[in-house]
């Protein structure tokens, strides 16, 4: 089955969305990308300052609150719809649940060809990365090291802590063609 979904798993600051813009500019189609800042951006506001969906604490520390799962589960239903009417998705996702994240993702999207990809970056170079961000808190890389790759199972793994997102872009594309 030919790659209709590619996700890119990692943690905040880690150049998911810089190797997603590099991925589009080889795909031979055009793809959308979409990202869980996408969906955070399109939360109502109360949603994060009651924490009904989720908050996010002064050390970066992400809280998911009891909407959250309903959510997100809307989304990925969303970005399935998006990929069934014939448009390829790279999802900029952060999986804060590890593999049960990933269930979640994986349950949403059967019958779609997906490939995996886990996105890792060095944790000082992620915490450099977000302290030049003005849309990240300090911390929130580091909260989520330990959380996002846990449990995961991946069809491929990128580093972009000392390789370029052009390079990564590339590894990736050489992988579409071979996922089932």
């Amino acid at each position: 089955m030919a790659t209709q979904v590619i996700v890119l798993n990692g943690v905040s600051s880690s150049g998911k969305t810089t190797l997603a813009r590099s991925l589009q500019a080889i795909l031979a189609a055009p793809w959308l990308l979409l990202g869980i800042d996408d969906l955070i951006r399109a939360m109502p506001n109360q949603g994060l300052e009651d924490g009904s969906l989720l908050h996010i604490g002064e050390n970066g520390r992400v809280h998911l609150g009891p909407g959250w799962k309903d959510l997100e589960a809307s989304w990925y239903r969303g970005v399935a719809a998006i990929v069934a009417s014939g448009t390829g998705v790279i999802l900029d996702d952060v999986f804060l649940g590890g593999r049960k994240t990933q269930e979640r993702a994986r349950a949403t999207f059967g019958g779609l060809g997906v490939l995996w990809v886990g996105v890792k970056c060095d944790r000082e170079i992620a915490r450099v990365r977000e302290a030049l961000r003005p849309d990240r808190v300090p911390g929130m890389a580091e909260s989520q090291a330990a959380l996002v790759h846990e449990g995961v199972v991946y069809d491929m793994t990128v580093d972009t802590s000392h390789s370029s997102a052009e390079s990564c872009a590339a590894e990736i594309l050489s992988r579409l063609s071979t996922v089932s």
